[in-house]
């Protein structure tokens, strides 16, 4: 790890990873992460504006914190440097978070995802309170949902959503996976 952590406090450290705020001088790594089509792919499907980034994505995840300080979306570094983020974020119901991951291609495959999303759900259930932690992505989306699998997600659910420009795969809709704190304690003591 950098000396750089050393100066900014952790919101969660794995063996691998540490999560941390991001500041209103990150837009560059949002800028860099949200440009590569293939990170964006099962997202927008294409690169993420600079002025889009600058102007409405690193605001909103400030606003985020200030709202609710306990949750929002982390900057995630390894021992190779940003490698992108992992986020849980506050949802409709007040003991209910949402966990997810954006990680650019070179974290891909290193388990990274798994590592970084178990540790959040552990987080939510052990530190914040929180009865239910859920994710969801395209149904075509086999690698995020198999992260989820492997993260201790269940299978709750597939929904449609009307988009105006639907991405290829949309017709097959959403799902939603889910753990309860019950279920969560319970694999991991069983």
């Amino acid at each position: 790890m950098t000396a750089y952590h050393s100066v900014v406090t952790a919101y969660l450290q794995t063996s691998r990873l540490v999560l941390s705020r991001f500041t209103p001088d990150d837009a560059e790594l949002l800028v860099e992460l949200d440009s590569d089509p293939e990170v964006m792919r099962y997202l927008t499907g294409e690169p993420t504006p600079r002025a889009e980034v600058e102007d409405v994505v690193l605001p909103e995840i400030l606003k985020v914190y200030a709202e609710h300080p306990r949750l929002g979306t982390f900057k995630a570094e390894s021992a190779d440097g940003f490698i992108g983020w992992f986020g849980l974020q506050p949802t409709d119901e007040p003991t209910t978070a949402g966990v997810g991951y954006r990680l650019n291609r070179a974290a891909w495959g290193k388990g990274y995802a798994t590592e970084g999303t178990k540790a959040l759900i552990a987080k939510a259930f052990t530190e914040l309170g929180m009865d239910r932690v859920v994710a969801d992505t395209m149904a075509v989306n086999h690698r995020s949902r198999a992260v989820m699998r492997r993260s201790g997600l269940r299978f709750l659910k597939v929904y449609h959503e009307h988009f105006d420009d639907p991405l290829p795969g949309t017709e097959f809709g959403e799902v939603l996976y889910g753990v309860d704190r019950a279920t969560w304690e319970a694999g991991r003591h069983g």
